[in-house]
């Protein structure tokens, strides 16, 4: 009786406080499960130490257990900055951290002269100092993740000083983003009227489609030529992938595809400035070392056939698909937003009692009211998006590339220490992408080929 009374005398609690303590809950259920899942996948990497069947005849236990090793440290990673992530975010809630940033940014404002009346104004800076606020104590972090972990297993090719320079451009280039159309979009909320939620809808939808005419505009000035006569275009990024709209559509094609191209493989002979001997003898032990763990990158027939699986996404509608999901999701959320922004009590509860403004209005609903949704959706995508990646598959298949396009995974896997064994619930829950080993049983499980 004691317990049920306990949780009878949760719902006497004012509405404001329900919310609070209902956030938190869920906040910390989702990190519990996240958790969960992360161990029986850490089970996983621990227990599997042997190279699959399947891969028997192209991956070496070396490059197996290289990439075991990586991902373990990976995940040991990943638990203690999610753990802390979880902490902070939730010592951030209990202790009033927003309303008081709120406030520090309304001080920075009275100091240039604007007033309470300069909403948007103090929004920006509120944006300013939060966006700070979460470089600075994720920088630690990062730092371990680049210059422990990855150069531990020799990803990473930069130094302290290039680090730093780049971590200060991306958050200036991010400022130079966020505020402005943050601003508009106070601004259209501000003056939308009671249909507002329609108009900033546009708005995203705007800026969703100048951001891909941006994107095609940047691909087309970093798009190099290629030596070979039968593949026109690479990048020096990873992987592969398909973007465009109307008739401006493209299929880039990354660096790790074809490292032949690549400067990355260039190392083991500028280094030395030796140029290599035929017959293996008289190298040195360190150019030997950096040939031995040289990245394959894949022959022309494999990288036609990651071509024919991007062509796939592109025959089969995904693209249209997912933009049609992404707004539809949009709108719905923003009409949400409508009708919950005059509720007080949802201000209350996070300590907002004299004011509601329209960013934290934002916030809240948007990173903690919809929370549970948000969670529901990120599976449905997660599921739709493996289908799609499945159907592309199939359609390179139909195009007789199944073999190149079978050898051309394996490859690309290796070459990022990718583990080609999962656990299936973690795999449900996360991968976007089906694990390596279901997509290549799915490549050898049909009749055609």
């Amino acid at each position: 009786m004691g317990m049920w009374a306990s949780l009878d005398s949760m719902w006497d609690l004012p509405t404001e406080k329900r919310i609070f303590g209902a956030v938190l809950l869920f906040s910390w259920a989702v990190y519990l499960w996240e958790t969960f899942l992360a161990q029986r996948q850490r089970r996983i990497y621990k227990t599997t130490t042997r190279v699959p069947p399947e891969l028997g005849q192209i991956m070496d236990s070396e490059t197996f257990e290289k990439s075991r090793l990586y991902q373990l440290d990976k995940s040991t990673f990943s638990f203690w900055s999610g753990l802390y992530s979880e902490v902070e975010g939730t010592f951030i809630l209990l202790l009033g951290g927003i309303p008081y940033l709120w406030r520090v940014s309304g001080r920075f404002c009275g100091y240039a002269g604007f007033g309470a009346e300069y909403e948007i104004t103090q929004s920006l800076v509120f944006l300013l100092l939060a966006t700070l606020f979460s470089a600075l104590t994720g920088l630690p972090w990062s730092l371990y993740n680049t210059f422990v972990i990855e150069e531990k297993h020799g990803f990473n090719h930069q130094t302290l000083e290039f680090f730093m320079k780049d971590a200060i451009k991306k958050f200036i280039v991010t400022q130079c983003i966020l505020l402005p159309v943050s601003s508009l979009l106070l601004y259209i909320i501000k003056i939308g009227g009671d249909y507002f939620f329609i108009y900033a809808w546009l708005f995203t939808l705007v800026v969703s489609l100048v951001s891909e005419i941006l994107i095609f505009l940047l691909q087309n000035l970093l798009v190099l030529p290629l030596p070979q006569a039968d593949l026109e275009f690479t990048m020096y990024l990873s992987n592969a992938y398909f973007y465009g709209f109307f008739k401006n559509k493209r299929i880039v094609l990354f660096d790790t595809l074809l490292e032949e191209c690549s400067v990355l493989n260039k190392d083991t002979q500028e280094d030395s400035g030796l140029e290599p001997r035929n017959d293996g003898e008289g190298d040195s032990e360190e150019i030997k070392a950096k040939a031995e763990n040289k990245k394959q990158g894949c022959k022309n027939e494999e990288v036609l056939a990651v071509l024919g699986h991007e062509l796939g996404h592109w025959k089969l509608g995904h693209t249209v698909k997912n933009i049609i999901i992404s707004q539809m999701n949009s709108f719905l959320c923003f009409f949400l937003f409508a009708v919950l922004i005059g509720r007080k009590e949802l201000f209350a509860a996070f300590g907002f009692y004299e004011s509601q403004p329209t960013l934290i209005g934002l916030l809240i609903i948007f990173q903690f009211i919809f929370s549970p949704y948000n969670e529901v959706l990120s599976f449905c995508l997660t599921v739709l998006s493996r289908r799609f990646e499945f159907q592309a598959d199939a359609f390179a298949k139909k195009l007789g590339k199944a073999k190149d396009l079978y050898s051309a995974l394996i490859k690309l896997n290796k070459d990022n220490l990718g583990f080609p064994v999962s656990d299936w619930l973690f795999s449900m829950w996360h991968y976007s992408h089906p694990p390596l080993l279901e997509r290549l049983q799915a490549l050898t499980s049909t009749k055609q080929d």
